[in-house]
């Protein structure tokens, strides 16, 4: 008999998309079993008019897919590991970690320029991303701008932005690598935690016999190092400290940008450690460059 797997995810294109590639993942690994994807709109979906910090973080982006886990709609719901808080409910773990797709953020230019003006206009509601970018494009300004790629990229052609940032993985997952105007590498612009991962979020004690085709053992322990590192820096995704890790073998190399939100000044720092000690290095990391800036 064929069993059938929910999936929930947010309406829009990118998530319908991410949701598809869990859907064939687990497909592929399991003919036996039948794939539906329910979508609905979550609250951040539905305020845009409002930065996310001051209407409650990201995690508007999950509550109503957490609902929607918890009585039962759903078996899992697939995310953008980024837009995730940082604590994790118990009852509803992270099981998987999928593959990273680019991790890097990208600038689309408004149509007509190929690179930006001195005094640019940037469209980013995004503090991490504004630190960094003062120090690649000192003079440019930044204006608040929300939702989905495509709104984002109406808005630059109409209302006077010179460029805006994205996440490199959410327009590859689309087939929209043409309109990236220029990559900026990790280590001009550290990315969000997480960024290009997938996470595949289910019920406490829910056994899914596919969930290890999924789960891939270099994003587990970057997400680990990542999300370990935030956290203890007190940050969460709208923060502006950033961490990436990246995996060789069984080593990892975390970078962080930690920001003292008094002062605005922040620090970059690096550790190496072995993979399974992934989020042992986020914390001493984090606790390392929090003491260096306050003695």
């Amino acid at each position: 008999m064929q069993s059938v797997i929910k999936i929930g995810s947010r309406e829009s294109q990118l998530a319908v998309k991410q949701a598809e590639i869990i859907r064939d993942q687990i497909m592929s690994s399991d003919p036996d079993i039948s794939v539906e994807i329910i979508t609905m709109k979550t609250t951040g979906d539905k305020i845009l008019d409002k930065s996310l910090e001051k209407i409650g973080g990201k995690g508007l982006f999950v509550k109503e897919l957490d609902r929607a886990l918890m009585d039962g709609r759903i078996d899992i719901a697939v995310h953008s590991l980024k837009d995730m808080p940082m604590e994790e409910n118990p009852e509803l773990p992270i099981l998987a970690y999928g593959k990273r797709e680019d991790p890097r953020d990208v600038i689309l230019y408004r149509p007509g320029l190929e690179t930006l003006p001195e005094q640019a206009v940037i469209g980013t509601s995004s503090r991490r991303r504004m630190l960094q970018m003062e120090r690649l494009y000192p003079g440019c300004t930044f204006r608040g701008i929300r939702g989905n790629v495509q709104t984002r990229m109406r808005k630059l052609e109409t209302e006077g932005y010179d460029g805006t940032l994205l996440a490199a993985a959410g327009l590859k997952r689309l087939g929209m690598e043409q309109v990236i105007g220029r990559y900026l590498s990790v280590d001009e612009m550290i990315p969000a935690a997480g960024q290009g991962i997938l996470a595949v979020q289910g019920r406490k004690g829910d056994v899914h016999r596919w969930i290890d085709s999924i789960d891939v053992r270099e994003s587990r322990a970057a997400a680990l190092a990542e999300r370990a590192f935030i956290r203890v820096t007190g940050g969460d995704c709208t923060s502006p400290c950033a961490a990436h890790a990246q995996v060789r073998g069984n080593e990892l190399k975390l970078t962080g940008l930690y920001c003292n939100e008094d002062t605005e000044e922040y620090s970059v720092d690096v550790i190496v450690a072995d993979l399974s000690k992934a989020r042992q290095a986020g914390e001493t990391l984090a606790e390392r460059m929090m003491r260096e800036r306050t003695v």
